[in-house]
């Protein structure tokens, strides 16, 4: 039997995931992180993309957050989220849609609060795409 540690994902709506993991893939401020159980104690802010899980008995799960905070201890993790999907909820149209919105007011540059918000906007598209492009990979498409 594998050693596991308890993961928990939360959004400022519900929960996402409560479960036993023996791995969590994640990026955090200062870049890509891989915890498993025993890890060091750390908390770090998150930024948009996947968080890919590897469940007791080695199943994979991919989910989206736009950012937020991971709490890792010895025996739990958790991840406040402020905003959470189960990647398979992600809608790719709609992200691509949104990644050349955000290109288009970024190209515009007609003040920096709207240049802020658009770099912001495209940064979070990217990131779902990315995130869609993980699944893909696993399921092999």
């Amino acid at each position: 039997m594998a050693v596991t540690v308890e993961c928990e994902i939360v959004s400022a709506e519900e929960e996402i995931f409560n479960g036993k993991v023996e791995f969590v893939s994640v990026t955090g401020s200062l870049g890509d992180l891989g915890i498993m159980p025993g890890h060091t104690p750390l908390l770090t802010e998150l930024k948009p993309g996947p968080i890919e899980l590897r469940k007791e008995g080695g199943e994979q799960d991919i989910f989206y957050v736009s950012g937020g905070f991971i709490e890792i201890q010895p025996f739990k993790i958790t991840v406040l989220a402020d905003t959470a999907l189960h990647a398979q909820d992600l809608d790719e149209a709609a992200a691509m849609e949104a990644q050349k919105h955000a290109q288009h007011a970024i190209s515009d540059k007609s003040g920096e609060f709207q240049y802020s918000r658009a770099a912001t906007q495209l940064a979070e598209a990217a990131a779902q795409l990315r995130t869609l492009q993980q699944i893909k990979k696993k399921l092999g498409k």
